[in-house]
């Protein structure tokens, strides 16, 4: 049998921009919304609106992906929701009232989820270990560039919707090359489908895949455990990153530069983990590296939850970023080894949902909760959530 080329260096820095495209709006709004509430005249309160109407898009959108992508390609799929993402940014720029950029909100989540999810299934299959930490790590390189766009533009003296009308013009130019590399990103997916990996560095010899029906793929329990353990995953990334601020501050003394340059920290051991891990995983195989960033992040939660000095807070979170860093995208990768080659494109678009309602309910829950005890419990928190993604990630393989 022969193996999978590998990836086309045009396929694969297309997959980079897509993701970079996909961090780019949520940096935007940071930085524009007090602009932006000015402009429109409503309360702070009101982005939840926005943010709201993005998350109901981003999860349908997701789950639906997986489920439609053999029957248009992943070409067309990423060609059309990027021209979605791009029209819904300039309705954002051009919005005359908030109602109106709520819905583009909605439109925005639509494309947005859909690259996401079938980028992540093609890339499954197409992309080794190493490709696929990188592929995410640019995603937290968009995150980062997004507040820089929006802080020039305020800064020549320009409104915030020019911000939005930058990065759009930059989602249709991402679209106009999906649309001429359609027949490129067949081609890759014909001959270099998803093939287990758990064993390898990279993808396996290909092996034709039977069509199973819907119904099947959504009786497996290992999808189910494995959305689980997105949800969980994700759960964790993003309630580190959102209140590892306030534990240092109010629970640990540190002042708010101090704390602020530690959250940061935080987030660049995850773009930086991506980077380093993606070689180690192609050498190691992703089942070792898995493994050993589960428990990386368990030991990095109980840093955190340690009642000690600061700096063990701190090291606690350097830990758990760069622990963590490789688990989204090698969660992802191993989807085959869990479901079969003919669930694996639906399984990942539910995953991709999971992972959305995690990043959306698990970390407000987690506020809730330091809001009415102590915000000491951040740590214990995280830790429970990284021995149940643990005890989820065996619980799906065990099911395959």
């Amino acid at each position: 049998m022969s193996t999978p080329a590998p990836p086309r260096p045009s396929l694969l820095l297309l997959a980079y921009l897509a993701f970079v495209s996909l961090g780019l709006p949520d940096g935007l709004i940071g930085v524009g919304w007090p602009s932006i509430r000015a402009d429109f005249d409503v309360p702070t309160e009101a982005v939840g609106l926005v943010l709201t109407a993005g998350t109901v898009g981003y999860l349908t959108s997701s789950l639906v992906a997986g489920f439609t992508l053999a029957r248009i390609g992943v070409g067309w799929l990423l060609a059309g929701s990027t021209l979605l993402a791009s029209l819904a940014l300039t309705g954002y720029a051009t919005s005359p009232a908030l109602v109106v950029m709520t819905a583009c909100a909605l439109v925005l989540g639509l494309g947005s989820g859909a690259v996401d999810s079938g980028l992540n299934a093609y890339a499954a299959g197409a992309f080794g270990p190493r490709h696929m930490n990188w592929m995410h790590a640019f995603f937290g390189l968009g995150v980062a560039i997004g507040p820089l766009v929006m802080t020039a533009t305020l800064g020549l003296g320009l409104a915030w919707r020019w911000g939005y009308g930058v990065v759009a013009a930059s989602q249709l130019a991402l679209a106009v090359a999906f649309a001429l590399t359609v027949r490129a990103w067949r081609d890759r997916a014909a001959t270099g489908a998803a093939a287990p990996s758990s064993t390898a560095a990279g993808p396996g010899p290909h092996k034709p895949i039977t069509p199973v029906r819907i119904r099947e793929t959504l009786r497996l329990p290992a999808v189910w455990l494995g959305a689980l353990a997105f949800a969980v995953y994700v759960a964790i990334e993003v309630a580190a990153g959102l209140w590892a601020f306030l534990l240092l501050t109010d629970g640990r003394g540190l002042t708010a530069g101090a704390a602020g340059v530690c959250v940061s920290g935080y987030w660049g051991s995850l773009f930086v983990g991506r980077l380093v891990q993606g070689v180690v995983s192609e050498r190691l195989g992703t089942t070792r590296v898995l493994r050993g960033s589960l428990f990386g992040m368990v030991a990095g939660a109980a840093l955190i939850a340690l009642p000690a000095p600061a700096w063990v807070a701190v090291a606690g979170l350097l830990v758990l970023g760069f622990a963590a860093a490789p688990v989204f995208p090698l969660l992802t990768l191993s989807t085959v080894d869990r479901v079969g080659a003919g669930h694996a494109d639906r399984a990942i678009g539910v995953q991709i949902a999971g992972a959305g309602v995690g990043a959306a309910l698990v970390p407000t829950g987690i506020g809730v909760l330091l809001g009415h005890t102590s915000v000491e419990l951040l740590g214990a928190a995280l830790t429970v959530l990284a021995v149940a993604l643990i005890l989820l990630q065996a619980g799906a393989a065990r099911r395959r």
